[in-house]
């Protein structure tokens, strides 16, 4: 529109400067909530779509996130809300970040990666993570390699072979948690910024600054990230500008862990932690 009024040589007509506004006023992220569960859950950390079913994975601490209890468990929900199962699959500890790689959900389990079958939802491995103190969330590439992350370290381990080993050791991470990855590299969501790691060399980049805190990290579309920060707030995020808060539920005591995306439907899933619930959203973009 500049280069037009630049090359007619007029001045701009009345009402255009209001219609531009508007039109960028409506051009904003919109986020609507959809349903919200119950409160059913035992401390929900983490929320992970099943594309090939449709089903939603809810991680539940239940005890605390440190301890090796066996209280912990994974719910099977519905993308409508519905509980399908509260208790899916038991024997865990303080379940977190979740992944589905064919027939299997990995899911992260204070020091080990847990393999889970998703047809029988029962436990047929796990992978000690050596080190480890407080694993967390968990990311899974195009050609199947399993990565998570130890807050608690600063680690990032690789399920190879049916070994967990250690990936990254680096003291640029600090308190890693949300991780996703891309084609060539894994991101890797930190307190402040988010890193990228080259799946080759393990070299790690800058990628995007001034996040705040990073629980939850997921991708929108090309360029555009969504991250939680577990106080309540839920922003996107941009390589070249700064973040944009669509969320915020601090005020009313609503924590927002361990988010799900599903880009296809633009859906956002929140586990609410102590709030104890799943609530859906609607993202406009």
């Amino acid at each position: 529109m500049l280069v037009a009024a630049i090359f007619a040589g007029c001045k701009q007509k009345p009402g255009e400067e209001e219609k531009a506004e508007k039109s960028t006023e409506s051009e904003k992220p919109e986020l609507t909530g959809k349903w919200s569960t119950d409160s059913v859950f035992k401390i929900p950390e983490s929320v992970c779509y099943d594309s090939a079913r449709d089903v939603l994975y809810v991680s539940n601490i239940k005890g605390k996130p440190t301890e090796k209890d066996k209280e912990g468990f994974i719910s099977k929900v519905s993308t409508s809300g519905e509980i399908l199962s509260l208790k899916w699959a038991v024997g865990l500890d303080a379940p977190k970040g979740m992944g589905v790689k064919g027939d299997k959900l990995y899911v992260t389990n204070v020091d080990e990666i847990v393999e889970i079958d998703i047809k029988d939802h029962a436990i047929t491995g796990r992978f000690a993570c050596e080190g480890s103190k407080f694993m967390n969330d968990i990311a899974i590439n195009e050609k199947g390699a399993v990565f998570a992350s130890d807050m608690a370290t600063g680690l990032i381990y690789r399920l190879k072979e049916g070994k967990a080993e250690k990936w990254i050791e680096s003291d640029v991470l600090k308190s890693p948690n949300g991780l996703f990855t891309e084609k060539n590299q894994l991101l890797i969501g930190m307190k402040g910024k988010v890193m990228k790691a080259d799946y080759l060399t393990g070299d790690l980049t800058e990628y995007i600054s001034n996040t705040g805190g990073i629980d939850g990290l997921e991708k929108v579309k090309e360029g555009v990230y969504i991250k939680s920060d577990w106080t309540g707030h839920v922003h996107l995020l941009y390589p070249d500008k700064e973040k944009e808060m669509i969320l915020n539920t601090a005020a009313d005591k609503i924590n927002a862990a361990d988010i799900e995306f599903v880009p296809g439907k633009n859906m956002l899933y929140v586990p609410t932690f102590n709030d104890n619930r799943v609530m859906a959203y609607k993202l406009k973009f």
